[in-house]
């Protein structure tokens, strides 16, 4: 991860957030906001580095199936955790990528092959705009995020891609990061995961030779269709995106104004 001075081993597709450009010019702050996936397996050197970072707060986007399926996670020092579980039984994935990820659940293939197709997983984004728990949740950390005590703030779900991509979306888009800069972040896990899904998808040939990979693949993935489609959701529900931030996830003027002093130089 080039420009933060760091890595997680255990976790590549952690990186901060800081240096985005938002409101007035001003830039996120450094090591104020990071976004990783699960933090199980972390090594002794990356528990060394997040002890660097010092969280003050750890959010878990993920729920109780998700963290059974994994290992618990490793943290340095003593931050306050917040579990927000954005989940849908109606969209087990999460589950089935977390026990596939660890070779837990063979099976669990069927499942991706099921709920892992581009439309399907447009269909989760669209949930994450709609969907009650993932209302709840992302409203609830943004809260957290304009909290300066809670800061710097680390939150994840299980691969760090989806439920914490869109996360990043709502956190950007309130200190007024545009757009394009957004869009370029959320794609940048594709890259510094390109590795480990190559690894994960060889196990998977191994294990099911018939399965197409061409059903898993989307899943392993973030695309700009699957973003497209939360933008959407958040435009035929709410008309704008500041309007979502109010209604949708219950922001106030003095939760946006806080999220700003407190991120932003």
């Amino acid at each position: 991860m080039t420009g933060q001075g760091w890595e997680l081993v255990g976790a590549p597709n952690a990186r901060d957030l800081g240096g985005m450009v938002g409101a007035d010019g001003r830039r996120v702050r450094a090591g104020r906001l990071i976004r990783t996936p699960a933090l199980g397996r972390l090594t002794d050197d990356d528990l060394s580095t997040l002890g660097r970072i010092a969280p003050a707060c750890v959010v878990d986007l993920r729920d109780d199936s998700e963290i059974a399926a994994g290992p618990p996670n490793r943290l340095a020092g003593e931050p306050r955790v917040v579990r927000l579980p954005v989940y849908d039984e109606a969209h087990p994935v999460f589950t089935a990528v977390s026990e596939v990820l660890l070779g837990h659940n063979l099976g669990a293939e069927a499942t991706l092959a099921m709920q892992g197709s581009p439309a399907a997983m447009a269909g989760i984004y669209r949930w994450f705009v709609t969907g009650e728990p993932a209302r709840a949740g992302f409203g609830a950390a943004a809260r957290l995020a304009a909290d300066a005590g809670n800061l710097p703030l680390l939150f994840h779900c299980s691969a760090g891609k989806d439920r914490t991509g869109w996360l990043s979306v709502v956190l950007l888009t309130a200190v007024g990061v545009d757009e394009a800069a957004i869009r370029a972040d959320y794609l940048r896990t594709n890259a510094q995961t390109e590795s480990l899904k190559e690894v994960i998808l060889t196990a998977m040939r191994a294990r099911q030779p018939e399965l197409a990979e061409a059903a898993i693949r989307p899943l392993m993935e973030v695309r700009g269709e699957y973003l497209d489609a939360a933008y959407d959701e958040v435009r035929r529900v709410h008309g704008s995106f500041d309007r979502y931030l109010r209604d949708g996830l219950g922001l106030t003027d003095a939760h946006l104004a806080a999220l700003r002093d407190s991120l932003l130089d």
